[in-house]
């Protein structure tokens, strides 16, 4: 394996797993549901999509394209926001309850508000 590939696997690993590390951190520090669900969804997706390019570098020398890494990174890339969104509006259904530094709350108690008494059209 070249010199610079190597060095290239190192940092998606390192960087990857950094950025896992930290969203699981913000995981379990956070205060409120809220809060702890934007760690695992932005940082863990951005840490696993570090991971799998490293994979990627390191079988593509060994042998050819690795499909497998790339249908990972895809999949990940496509159902982590997906759910979370979901999480989110079902945390809302429920009216869970926030600290007072959660932002956006006042927004989504607007909207329901405003969907609640429909203005009359002209």
């Amino acid at each position: 394996m070249q010199h610079w590939i190597e060095w290239a696997v190192a940092f998606f690993l390192l960087l990857g797993g950094s950025f896992v590390l930290i969203g699981s951190i913000g995981l379990a520090r956070m205060p409120d549901f809220f809060m702890r669900l934007h760690g695992p969804t932005k940082a863990t997706t951005l840490g696993m999509g570090g991971i799998l390019l490293g994979s990627i570098f390191y079988f593509s020398l060994s042998g050819g394209v690795s499909v497998h890494e790339l249908l990972i990174t895809i999949f990940l890339l496509i159902t982590a926001p997906i759910s979370a969104h979901m999480l989110i509006k079902t945390a809302l259904h429920h009216k869970l309850k926030s600290i007072d530094r959660t932002g956006g709350r006042d927004n989504v108690v607007a909207d329901k508000r405003k969907q609640a008494r429909p203005e009359t059209l002209p």
